[in-house]
């Protein structure tokens, strides 16, 4: 397995099935380390899990509504893999796809791969990598690209679930969060978004200034309880376009934390809701409920149904490039 490693010790291992993030290992406040995603310790277990563990996710993120989309006048038929509606790019996502090693080197990995047209019914050849970067400023970087042989629309993220006490410890609730985002899309019933901005002052889905996950995860909020927690898609304040600090994490125990900066202009905010235990993790540990948190950059869910949503569209002749940036430190 291609692992990458930089200056200060640590290191990041990925496999070209899914494009996915096996491990990351960083120090705590004392200089000991512990790898903070989680995950399986073989590819079959990946192949049999249904949670994304720290997989690439595509062709599109989140959900598009109805499995169906329009894009100029022709209608496109997804396949449907939750309930009626698509979700993370249908029943054969990226996330099942075996990538291919394009390049690498001590501290970078450069996957590719490539999707035929009509794959789970999306238009266009679509050509996609993903190259992963370990800096020697602790940051792990991915990079984004598409290109299509006709026009389609894409949206792709990095589907690590984050616990900085170190995978399978205990669970997230006491770590602080903080998000860069004013407003979020609230959801109906099959979380597929209804179409409003929403602030979220005076809401539990103000995370402006620090706060622990579980302070108000519990709250008597219909938003929190469609999704039986946080899973939700934050408007950032960027706008997307530029760099830009998303969120932070933090773990007072550890005291280690995670800063989220992104080209995109949304975040979905999944506080593993619905982890329960019912398959291993890595070294036979069992990931229960909020076992660990994703921090998914993104376009917004069911943007090519939604006109005043940022646009997911990529034509031919067009670059789709997106960068997030995962920065590791100590407090």
């Amino acid at each position: 397995m291609p692992t990458l490693r930089n200056a200060n010790g640590i290191s990041a291992t990925i496999i070209p099935y899914g494009a996915i993030l096996v491990s990351l290992t960083i120090p705590d406040r004392n200089g000991v380390f512990a790898d903070v995603v989680l995950g399986h310790d073989d590819i079959e277990g990946y192949g049999n899990s249904s949670s994304y563990f720290g997989a690439v996710v595509g062709r599109y993120a989140n959900r598009i509504a109805n499995s169906r989309f329009t894009l100029d006048g022709a209608v496109y038929e997804l396949t449907p893999n939750e309930g009626r509606h698509c979700l993370h790019g249908g029943a054969v996502g990226f996330d099942k796809a075996v990538w291919k090693i394009a390049a690498s080197g001590e501290n970078s990995l450069r996957l590719v791969h490539a999707s035929p047209d009509g794959d789970q019914g999306f238009p266009g050849e679509l050509s996609a990598a993903v190259t992963y970067t370990l800096s020697d400023a602790d940051e792990l970087i991915a990079d984004y690209e598409a290109t299509t042989t006709a026009p389609t629309v894409v949206n792709l993220t990095q589907h690590s679930y984050w616990n900085l006490a170190g995978a399978g410890n205990r669970d997230v609730l006491d770590h602080e969060l903080t998000l860069a985002g004013s407003h979020f899309t609230p959801v109906d019933r099959e979380l597929i978004p209804a179409g409003e901005i929403r602030s979220v002052a005076g809401t539990p889905f103000d995370f402006r200034i620090a706060k622990r996950i579980g302070q108000d995860i519990a709250a008597a909020d219909q938003q929190l309880e469609i999704g039986c927690g946080y899973d939700h898609n934050f408007v950032l304040d960027s706008g997307g376009g530029e760099v830009s600090r998303a969120a932070r994490l933090r773990d007072p125990v550890s005291g280690r934390t995670l800063d989220v900066s992104t080209t995109e202009p949304g975040i979905q905010l999944y506080t593993g809701n619905h982890l329960d235990g019912s398959s291993a993790g890595k070294d036979g540990r069992v990931y229960g409920r909020h076992g660990g948190v994703c921090l998914e950059t993104q376009h917004f869910p069911d943007s090519p149904n939604r006109s005043g949503f940022p646009s997911t569209e990529l034509r031919s002749g067009e670059r789709f490039h997106s960068r997030t940036v995962f920065a590791f430190g100590v407090f």
